[in-house]
């Protein structure tokens, strides 16, 4: 670092309109595949360009190389760009989706994989990513759920740190490391009706406890930015809400990085019907505490009359040219304005052998058996398969975010991948059409001949339905999660031959999955598997892996379910039954509970667990800041199955009366343990007071006396349990 005394020497030579520009990202695609419009591009002002502070979207060793040499020469005080892109769950050697991640349980592979992103993405010159996403998901209409580790704050925590570690390594300045955006401040996945950009409400009570959990996470894990969301939040938009960054992001959360808004969020402030013009968006967005305009550019156009009007101060808009001017140096862009990217170091690093090797790892770890009646999985030797339906041989297995850098040419097929195994498959339509969610196409009934057919003369069926990636990702919102009405058809046409049927699913969400396990031996959800995604799969089929992931979304019923989520409140009148009671909790029509619960998983073996074991059911707490354990609560797990398996314990608290409602189940621990069969071990999980506070408005994180119960087992409905009597 050149230090803060080279800042401030560089804050005191930028003009007032150089600032402005700094504050500013610009779009770094051109239509003509120019530099950024740094020569021959499309941007309006040669000033903007050759002064803003950085750039979205850009990379590629060679190109950032070119672009930051001219940009260089170009600004007048020689500051560096900052090249900034969407690095979600990998960069060329894409990782399942983020939900998938989520569902491995394994924070430890999760921050893994994004230091390997972070390494493919600094050799082509990317500095920071907008990940992780902090934003907490309930609702599987909202297309975003993908980008998300699902619906608990104590699980999203542990993931959103071990992201933001992964990235940033011992330090952004270290080779082969990026800096970390933690998005979208805040509530952004409680979009009502689970649609995207749409309004929340959300109380103190569960912002504190529920939404806030996961970015304070990322935030003591050295997070260097932070995003707000598109969202109105209680009827003022992240973007402008002073009182959601300030407040709370700064003072209570005491971050000190660099607030940067998402992608166009500032011009969007005129039709939220906050701000009259784009003037008064730049105006109320910078008080309230941006620092970096994404692509929009009220910034540039309005600061300066700003600042001369005395609306702003010049003091505001040197800290916040400050903050960027330290993440720069922090980085060591001052000394080496080129850091990592080298297009040698890409041809050695995308895509690399150890690199699809922890792809096909987490492919294996991150799917999620739903069924497997009969043992039909795993397969076995000599049996012949027909590999049928839309997914079976495509390379459509990456989501919208991996595609921003991914590519579907370099993933390998579910085919590819059991050829590789010596399956012997017989193909079975592969040309079903999978953007269309509601059409039934003339053409279907050949591809139903074919599939019938291919059927007909083997021994099971592997069928591989989903989601094309459109339907998944932002904006990609859906108001029913059935699958296509297409994929269905063809489904109960093949439960008619008799022949076992193992359905794989593809998808970015929850789906509507009742017919599918009904009329399906077994299901594997495999999310948007990513490059690997065939050869991960292939290993679970085969018995090569054993599965291992457990859901980190309730499976619904039916849509009009969602929002569902295992971590609500209780109400006054509870169903406890799985039958509609009258004036009871639930619907006249369907079980209110999911179909899949948090937590959930198979495996090829069982496990039996004890009654839940407790140190002592009388705890006395005199120094609740304690770190020490007030209890310890512990099972014994025994695979009582015929095959070796991974089995995720999973601890859930319940405060069963407090000064305000708590959830009937809350995860609070989980540990993976493998098991031979016949073997045991014993569990154990330290309870602290950490673990039994949460926080009152007016009063902050609290910890209360009265009744808890203990909670142990494989999933969030489980009803092995103890109790204990803390007394404060």
């Amino acid at each position: 670092m050149l230090g803060q005394t080279y800042r401030k020497q560089l804050l005191e030579q930028m003009t007032l309109r150089e600032k402005a520009a700094e504050l500013s990202q610009l779009w770094g695609e051109n239509p003509d595949g120019t530099l950024m419009g740094l020569r021959h591009g499309f941007q309006k002002s040669t000033h903007l360009m050759d002064h803003a502070g950085s750039f979205l979207g850009f990379n590629g060793a060679e190109l950032v190389l070119e672009a930051q040499r001219l940009h260089m020469e170009a600004n007048t005080h020689h500051i560096p760009l900052l090249f900034m892109t969407d690095v979600i769950h990998g960069y060329k050697t894409i990782f399942p989706s983020v939900l998938g991640i989520g569902t491995t349980w394994d924070p430890a592979l999760a921050e893994e994989m994004a230091s390997v992103a972070a390494a493919e993405a600094a050799v082509s010159g990317v500095h920071v990513t907008f990940s992780p996403m902090a934003d907490l998901v309930r609702d599987a209409r909202w297309g975003r759920v993908t980008e998300s580790t699902g619906e608990d704050p104590y699980l999203n925590s542990l993931f959103t740190a071990a992201f933001t570690r992964g990235y940033q390594g011992d330090g952004i300045d270290k080779p082969l490391h990026i800096a970390s955006c933690v998005k979208h401040f805040a509530g952004y996945g409680a979009a009502e009706g689970g649609r995207d950009y749409d309004s929340t409400q959300i109380g103190d009570y569960s912002l504190y406890n529920d939404y806030l959990p996961a970015f304070s996470s990322a935030i003591d894990a050295g997070c260097e930015l932070l995003m707000p969301g598109f969202n109105a939040l209680n009827g003022m938009p992240c973007t402008c809400n002073r009182t959601l960054l300030q407040d709370i992001l700064r003072d209570d959360l005491q971050f000190k990085g660099i607030v940067i808004s998402d992608c166009t969020a500032i011009w969007e402030l005129v039709p939220h019907g906050v701000c009259a013009d784009n003037a008064e968006a730049a105006k109320r967005s910078f008080e309230a505490g941006i620092d970096i305009e994404m692509v929009s550019s009220t910034f540039y156009e309005n600061l300066e009359k700003l600042v001369e009007s005395g609306d702003i101060s010049i003091e505001q808009i040197d800290a916040a040219v400050e903050r960027i001017l330290l993440l720069k140096d922090k980085m060591g862009l001052f000394e080496n304005p080129y850091k990592d990217a080298d297009p040698e170091k890409e041809k050695e690093l995308h895509l690399c052998a150890a690199h699809r090797a922890l792809a096909r790892k987490a492919v294996a770890e991150s799917a999620v058996l739903l069924k497997n009646d009969h043992q039909v999985l795993p397969l076995q030797e000599g049996e012949k398969i027909a590999l049928i339906g839309p997914l079976s041989d495509s390379r459509e297995l990456i989501d919208v975010w991996g595609l921003v850098n991914g590519e579907e040419k370099d993933c390998v097929t579910i085919r590819e991948g059991l050829a590789d195994q010596d399956i012997l498959c017989v193909p079975g339509c592969h040309q079903w059409n999978l953007r269309e969610i509601d059409a039934v196409h003339p053409s279907d009934d050949a591809l139903m001949a074919e599939a019938l057919q291919a059927a007909a003369s083997c021994d099971k069926i592997v069928l591989a339905l989903g989601e094309h990636p459109a339907m998944s990702s932002e904006a990609g919102s859906r108001s029913d999660l059935s699958l296509p009405a297409n994929q269905l058809e063809l489904l109960r046409a093949l439960s008619c031959t008799g022949k076992p049927i193992i359905t794989i699913l593809i998808s970015g969400r929850p789906l509507l999955v009742k017919e599918i396990a009904d009329l399906s031996d077994a299901v594997l959800m495999a999310w948007f598997p990513g490059t690997e995604g065939g050869n991960g799969i292939a290993d679970l089929l085969t018995g090569r892996c054993s599965p291992s992931g457990r859901l980190t979304m309730s499976f619904p019923r039916t849509t009009g379910q969602v929002p569902i989520y295992y971590n609500h409140l209780p109400t006054g009148r509870p169903n406890d039954t799985d039958k509609y009671e009258s004036f009871k909790n639930g619907y006249i029509d369907i079980y209110p509970g999911p179909l899949y619960p948090f937590g959930y998983g198979l495996t090829y073996t069982e496990f039996d667990y004890s009654p839940v074991r407790l140190s002592t059911d009388q705890v006395i707490c005199q120094d609740d800041t304690s770190a020490e354990p007030l209890l310890e609560a512990s099972v014994t797990v025994t695979n009582t199955g015929t095959h070796e398996g991974t089995e995720t314990v999973q601890l859930y608290l319940q405060d069963v009366a407090g000064t305000y409602s708590r959830p009937v189940r809350m995860l609070k621990g989980f540990r993976k343990v493998m098991l031979a069969p016949g073997e045991n071990t014993v569990v154990t999980f330290p309870i602290t007071a950490d673990l039994l506070k949460y926080y009152i408005p007016g009063r902050g994180l609290t910890l209360e006396a009265g009744l808890f119960r203990v909670f142990i087992g494989s999933d969030a409905e489980t009803s092995n349990k103890n109790e204990f009597t803390l007394t404060i």
